[in-house]
């Protein structure tokens, strides 16, 4: 029977020329170029950008491209056929070659600037005229703006080459860290996480990079050797790339009076935002501080329930700075990402991180993002004070709003009809205590086992007879609480919803990017098939090479348990 989701010959979109007539530029339609930019987009070097929403930019193709793998879902999601990706003009444009292009899509493509803020302290330090008019997207291009299916999505290339926000850098990304972003946000679009989406990967089979990296079982926090690397293009896909940084980048304009069109151009950021992220939420009729208002509500809404997902899933952003985080509210860069396996509250893959960037700091990260947010739209409001006091109100409430989202997440994932303190803390003291893998716990206990001899698949370590007894009464507490919502069965596939079977482990992922560095990309593909069904039961070849322990080998080795941020 033929598949009534997947698109027919007829339906799909099997050409470039049809791919074309998708396009809808509305960035760079409703906004404001900057007004010293070069006509044809050749703006490759570092230099301060004063005024604008955009630098129109042509992106660097990469030399002798290879396909590398493209995401089938999305592709499906799109009406996308497959065989675009063996058309030569598709592939050439999203390796980086606009020049292929067909009208009525651009032959240039843009990059956008933004701010940056760490927990709600400003800086310019990064950029590197210490104003602030440097810092944005030094290799991310975008190249295409189109409305598919109904929906208007934005295709951006990462690794595109510099444009006047690279600082510097040559504008590249290796084949190891886009990879790694390539198969995560599959992942996480597998998981019900909202996030960026993956749609092609190519390499170049002649252009390298050095980068600092990690020897084979390094010890050591930092990169100990440069390794040359193949550099690649993935393209990554959103409804928008708006991110707290730029609102904050014009928010701070209109605070300095730096030019005469500022809080015009603040107003059409945040306008342009709602008309991207938000206009089937809020009624563009509405007086304007009542459509930001709802704005602030929703985004918290959103970003409240990002983060209790991303507890749910045991990912950890690394480096949430307000920079890497969408204004849509979905999860937006994949840099220095990783996926807690053995519990650890404090977990954090970047070596740069630090605590305030760790697994369960996460939610104050956000709030602190959110405040910059408020802080950027209020000057939209100064002048009507019933509105302001209102949207005020919404920054207030957001600690109750995050608690609120995180303590449903714990009930969901426990099967419980509503979170229980005492239920919750004793659970986390006793996983620390074991050192559990904290996938493979919460996939054990979606069984309702009634004594402790499954869920020591999840332990790393041995335990006492003390910690047994201790695991079994938590047990019994947790189950009859459980069972006491209604059919143990449908508690358990409800359970099996929220808990994933397969996560992302960082020692199964290296050698798919590792032997990609020598061609071979079997790997990457086997593990994107692998985990785009993460609930589900797969073969039991599957679960024995993905559904188990990470090696004692792995705990403390440099580009697997902690990685720096080069790539």
């Amino acid at each position: 029977m033929a598949n009534p989701d997947k698109p027919t010959d007829e339906t799909a979109v099997n050409t470039v020329e049809e791919f074309a007539q998708l396009a809808d530029y509305s960035l760079m339609n409703k906004l404001n170029a900057d007004p010293d930019a070069s006509e044809k987009g050749d703006d490759h070097r570092p230099r301060q950008v004063f005024s604008g929403h955009f630098v129109p930019v042509t992106p660097t193709p990469l030399p002798e491209p290879e396909y590398v793998s493209h995401s089938k879902t999305f592709f499906k999601e799109l009406d996308l056929s497959d065989a675009l990706v063996e058309n030569d003009a598709f592939s050439r444009i999203f390796s980086g070659d606009i020049s292929a292009a067909i009208a009525p899509m651009r032959k240039i493509g843009w990059a956008t600037g933004y701010a940056l803020s760490i927990y709600g302290s400003e800086y310019t330090q990064q950029c590197p005229f210490r104003t602030g008019n440097g810092y944005g997207d030094g290799r991310a291009i975008s190249v295409f703006e189109g409305v598919i299916n109904g929906r208007r999505w934005e295709m951006q290339l990462k690794g595109g080459g510099p444009t006047p926000y690279c600082r510097g850098a040559d504008g590249r990304a290796v084949l190891r860290s886009s990879v790694r972003e390539f198969l995560a946000q599959d992942y996480m679009h597998a998981l019900g996480v909202p996030t960026s989406r993956s749609l092609t990967l190519f390499v170049s089979r002649t252009e390298t990079v050095n980068r600092p990296w990690y020897s084979e079982g390094s010890p050591y926090d930092e990169p100990d050797i440069l390794v040359e690397n193949p550099v690649a293009i993935s393209t990554r896909v959103a409804p928008s790339f708006l991110r707290i940084g730029q609102l904050e980048l014009f928010a701070r304009r209109v605070r300095n009076n730096s030019h005469a069109r500022a809080y015009e151009e603040l107003n059409m950021i945040v306008a342009h935002l709602i008309e991207r992220e938000y206009l089937s939420e809020i009624d563009p009729s509405l007086p304007f501080s009542e459509q930001l208002i709802e704005l602030a509500v929703l985004f918290r809404k959103r970003l409240t329930s990002l983060v209790a997902n991303w507890l749910r899933v045991g990912y950890c952003q690394g480096n949430f700075n307000s920079d890497n985080c969408a204004a849509g509210g979905f999860t937006l860069d994949y840099g220095p990402f990783g996926f807690c396996e053995i519990f650890d509250p404090e977990f954090q893959p970047w070596i740069g991180g630090g605590e305030h960037f760790s697994f369960f700091n996460q939610a104050a990260a956000a709030e602190a993002n959110f405040h910059m947010f408020w802080s950027a739209v209020r000057p939209l409001l100064e002048e009507d004070t019933h509105a302001l006091k209102k949207f005020d109100h919404v920054r207030s409430a957001f600690a109750d709003e995050m608690q609120k989202q995180i303590k449903n997440m714990w009930a969901t994932k426990l099967g419980i009809q509503e979170f229980n303190a005492e239920i919750v803390s004793t659970l986390m003291q006793l996983m620390l205590d074991t050192q559990v893998d904290y996938t493979i716990f919460f996939r054990e206990l979606s069984h309702l086992p009634k004594d402790i001899s499954t869920l020591k698949k999840s332990f790393y370590t041995e335990t006492s007879q003390p910690l047994d007894a201790q695991w079994q009464a938590w047990l019994e507490s947790w189950r009859n609480l459980a069972v006491s919502g209604g059919n143990p069965m449908e508690i358990s596939k409800k359970m099996k919803r929220s808990n994933p079977k397969y996560a992302w482990r960082e020692w199964l992922v290296v050698p798919a990017y590792q032997q990609a560095m020598h061609g071979d990309y079997t790997l990457v593909q086997e593990l994107q098939t692998v985990l785009n069904k993460p609930y589900d039961e797969q073969s039991q070849e599957v679960e024995d090479k993905y559904y188990r322990l990470k090696p004692k080998s792995f705990f403390k080795a440099g580009g697997v348990s902690h990685y720096s941020c080069s790539s």
